[in-house]
């Protein structure tokens, strides 16, 4: 199971090794100049990924692929002193779709969020919580040759701070328990209740060129504390970046 710990030795496992190999190459790159003009400095994040909770119950049941997608534009500041290293935030938008096995989850209810068990009753064919974020990612990143990234290897540590913008349930062809579809029609549901609404997320990224692939750990709970159980999301998927 992922935790915290895991992740934060990930993550310093990430800055040691960026470390090592920065201070090795270092005094060939500050005898020179490197030109960094008009070089796309990775503006553009495009991310696709697979999404899961840790730290969750066996009483909530995730099913298929719950997917994440993210999007930022990011500022890139190189620093002078040795420019395969650099800084990087901006803005962006992400979101997280939790996909339910004949689960019903009721957002819309006032006392604790409910992981219902309905697979002995009538139940949505497809069930979802989804989630919208406006986030801020920092990254400390590195790049093998500054000077043509998209023919360069790339890593980058981080993390992100980010604010709730939405939260949903969606339902989809209501059924019984023998599965014989009822009613077909989409339910939805809103509410951010249940949410802690600002959440603190740890990143990572490694690869090639414009691709790369990802990793994000919440750090804090998905949940305000004593109203649902303390689950953590968590991410891995590619990235794509340009410009």
């Amino acid at each position: 199971m992922f935790t915290t710990d895991y992740f934060m030795k990930k993550i310093l496992t990430a800055v040691f090794l960026i470390g090592s190999i920065t201070s090795f190459a270092q005094d060939q790159y500050t005898k020179k100049k490197v030109n960094l003009a008009g070089r796309p400095n990775d503006h553009i994040l495009i991310q696709l990924g697979i999404t899961n909770w840790a730290k969750k119950p066996d009483s909530i049941n995730t099913k298929g692929l719950s997917r994440s997608f993210n999007m930022y534009f990011m500022f890139d500041f190189p620093f002078k002193s040795n420019p395969r290293i650099s800084v990087a935030i901006g803005p962006g938008i992400g979101t997280d779709n939790i996909f339910f096995s004949k689960t019903y989850v009721d957002i819309k209810q006032n006392a604790t969020l409910l992981f219902q068990d309905v697979s002995d009753t009538n139940h949505f064919k497809k069930f979802k919580l989804a989630t919208a974020w406006l986030e801020a990612p920092l990254e400390l990143r590195y790049s093998s040759n500054p000077a043509t990234p998209n023919k360069s290897y790339k890593f980058a540590i981080g993390i992100k701070g980010a604010t709730l913008l939405n939260a949903h349930t969606k339902g989809k062809d209501w059924r019984n328990k023998a599965n014989q579809t009822l009613i077909s029609y989409t339910q939805k549901e809103n509410s951010k209740r249940f949410f802690n609404t600002t959440r603190f997320l740890a990143t990572a990224r490694f690869g090639w060129g414009p691709f790369t692939l990802y990793g994000s750990y919440q750090l804090n709970p998905l949940f305000k504390e004593g109203l649902a159980p303390d689950v953590r999301p968590y991410s891995i998927g590619l990235t794509l970046s340009g410009l």
